[in-house]
């Protein structure tokens, strides 16, 4: 991947915004010694969803991780997080779910505000905005998407200017999915997801997405992974040479034949109604279906836009998901928008 001191440019803007109540309360999330009066009023980032199209999982470390092979993908279902300057660090929500967002500094956004402000020795007075449209707790990386945010927007609000290496060490040290949520694109993650190799992608891929109700917690569904493979050999987790093949060639076809998700098991065995949504996806003509990450969003590889079109409507005629959305891949990493 690109790193060294190359700074995380601006990128295009494409009009953008979520629905729905907006959540938040009048506390500060912190201390402060009040806003910026000198630069830009605002700074919205648009950042991405990830779908993981392969997702190897090692045998848990002694410090309670796992070893990854992550492929990542990002695709075209996006939050908007929007830094303005405050008294104080405050944190507001809108959005589908916007209700189980939390807004304290359990709040990626809010902890990415911190930790770059630390980092420069200021205070981390602002106020963010997060306009949700990736699902909450659905295994599609919405929380680290809004830290990634967060912190691309608190950079350029404060004029930092900040080198790309120390946003990408910032970001690994919120979360596993968090370097990603940046970057963009597709990308082989191994350590615990969090040290990304860029990959090529030859072309389009077209996907259905279908959002359950209610969530997964992450840490949960590997200790579920754990349970159900205690007493076995776990391998050491490795990107697949064909899968790699079909993202660089933009095969669909074959990357459909080579997806694969080690916490899908561990999902099913959590949440077993999920596999009505994956054969209900599958019957309408899916290429592929698989889990999302942790769960418990289903992912539906499709041959192109029409197709997708008809796997979301039977998927939500079937009764087995709150709702379907169709996306598309690779998609742009974190993304400041112009004004």
């Amino acid at each position: 991947m690109n790193g060294g001191t190359e700074r995380v440019r601006d990128g295009a803007r494409a009009a953008g915004g979520g629905t729905g109540p907006v959540r938040g309360g009048t506390e500060p999330v912190g201390g402060g010694t009040g806003g910026t009066s000198d630069g830009p009023r605002s700074v919205t980032v648009r950042v991405p969803a990830k779908v993981n199209v392969q997702l190897a999982v090692g045998a848990a470390r002694p410090d309670g991780f796992h070893d990854l092979a992550n492929v990542f993908l990002a695709v075209s279902l996006h939050d908007e997080v929007t830094a303005t300057p405050a008294e104080a660090l405050t944190v507001t929500c809108e959005g589908p779910d916007a209700d189980k967002v939390p807004l304290d500094r359990t709040n990626l956004a809010a902890r990415a505000a911190e930790l770059l402000a630390a980092r420069h020795g200021i205070a981390p007075d602002v106020h963010l905005h997060i306009a949700k449209d990736i699902p909450v707790a659905g295994g599609m990386a919405g929380g680290s998407a809004d830290g990634a945010g967060a912190l691309l927007a608190c950079d350029a609000l404060w004029g930092l200017d900040t080198p790309r290496s120390e946003l990408l060490d910032i970001c690994a040290e919120l979360g596993s999915d968090v370097p990603f949520s940046l970057v963009g694109g597709a990308a082989l993650g191994t350590g615990r997801g969090e040290k990304l190799t860029e990959l090529p992608v030859g072309g389009a891929f077209h996907w259905v997405f279908a959002v359950a109700d209610g969530g997964l917690s992450t840490p949960v569904v590997f200790g579920e992974f754990d349970r159900l493979t205690e007493g076995t050999d776990v391998p050491e987790p490795a990107a697949s040479p064909a899968l790699l093949e079909a993202l660089r060639t933009g095969d669909t076809t074959a990357l459909a034949g080579a997806l694969a998700n080690d916490l899908q098991a561990p999902a099913l065995s959590l949440r077993p109604s999920l596999a009505a949504t994956l054969a209900a996806g599958t019957d309408a003509g899916a290429l592929a279906a698989l889990v999302s990450g942790s769960g418990p969003t289903t992912a539906f590889l499709v041959k192109d836009a029409e197709a997708a079109k008809a796997v979301a409507a039977a998927l939500t005629a079937s009764g087995t998901c709150r709702t379907a959305r169709t996306a598309t891949s690779p998609a742009a990493g974190a993304t400041i928008l112009p004004d």
